[in-house]
């Protein structure tokens, strides 16, 4: 997998060097380049940013900038829209405008779609470029979008800083059939996006095969596959620690056993914590024990779906 990352701070991100990134990248199975925002610009302070249109605090990173450097990273020669005097008007113009004047560059149209794309429960491959951006006030990145990602042979990450990238800018790639995303990791706002990007980089190369030592450890972590619960609790040696002791049916030996209470444990967890997770799951999946642990909890599980007594 190929991986490329534009930040005005690339140095940011030699801390994916470490660890078991570090490992997979020494073994080939990802190669991630960091680049420097400033490097595309053309005046003598290196300027990526400008004051908003209509008004208000802080500052917009340029369209300018960062079309001169997705072009070169994604290899697309420039290309103009017309007919679009505002974002409204590039939205509503996207049926009936087919053909635009070129002038010296290549036209595209818009296409009405301007969100991520839907999300499916299989993984696709994605043979082109994914281009990201980190946005708190997009879809929010999940498990299921690692695990799709996880199947793409290029990603390349935008960092937006200040008060974010121009919204123009997925906007035009999109408009030149690129994969455009644009995810948030939480309900709260960081300084700029390279901290999302490294939480989005790990929850997708991790699930590369051969990232990781031993590849059962993934299977039964939260979120994780189909009817996707939070993960059971995890113990490790002595048995008795500080007067607390682990449950004792985990040492007793019986793997059917130990395997039905860490199941039982993971339902009674993501009910307390997340019972929205309880409500998307197929109750045609359930097994006999799922169903009556389920009904002790509280549901009804002769629907498609659970759903709260």
């Amino acid at each position: 997998m190929k991986i490329d990352i534009v930040s005005v701070f690339p140095e940011y991100f030699e801390v994916l060097n470490l660890s078991l990134l570090g490992k997979a990248q020494t073994k080939g199975l990802v190669e991630v380049t960091a680049h420097n925002l400033r490097d595309w610009t053309h005046d003598v302070h290196h300027s990526v940013d400008d004051t908003p249109v209509g008004g208000g605090a802080g500052m917009v990173m340029k369209p300018e900038v960062w079309s001169e450097c997705l072009d070169e990273l994604l290899q697309l020669q420039p290309a103009t829209i017309e007919n679009t005097k505002s974002m409204e008007n590039m939205e509503d113009s996207a049926d009936s405008c087919d053909t635009c004047d070129s002038g010296n560059s290549a036209t595209v149209a818009v296409p009405a779609e301007s969100g991520n794309s839907g999300k499916t429960d299989t993984a696709q491959s994605s043979a082109g470029p994914v281009l990201i951006f980190p946005n708190p006030s997009a879809p929010l990145f999940t498990q299921q979008d690692a695990t799709e990602l996880s199947h793409a042979d290029h990603l390349l990450f935008g960092c937006g800083r200040y008060e974010g990238y121009d919204a123009r800018i997925p906007q035009y790639y999109r408009a030149q059939g690129i994969d455009v995303r644009e995810y948030s990791i939480g309900d709260y706002v960081l300084n700029g996006g390279e901290v999302a990007v490294s939480v989005m980089l790990e929850a997708i190369t991790r699930l590369l095969p051969g990232f990781m030592g031993n590849a059962e450890s993934i299977v039964e972590e939260s979120y994780t596959g189909e009817n996707a619960l939070l993960e059971h609790h995890q113990y490790t040696k002595p048995a008795e620690w500080r007067g607390i002791k682990v449950p004792d049916v985990l040492l007793s030996g019986n793997h059917a056993k130990v395997d039905r209470f860490r199941r039982d444990e993971a339902l009674e967890k993501t009910n307390e914590l997340r019972p929205d997770l309880i409500e998307a799951l197929d109750c045609a999946k359930l097994d006999k024990a799922d169903r009556k642990t389920l009904m002790a909890l509280g549901w009804e599980v002769s629907a498609a779906h659970p759903r709260k007594r």
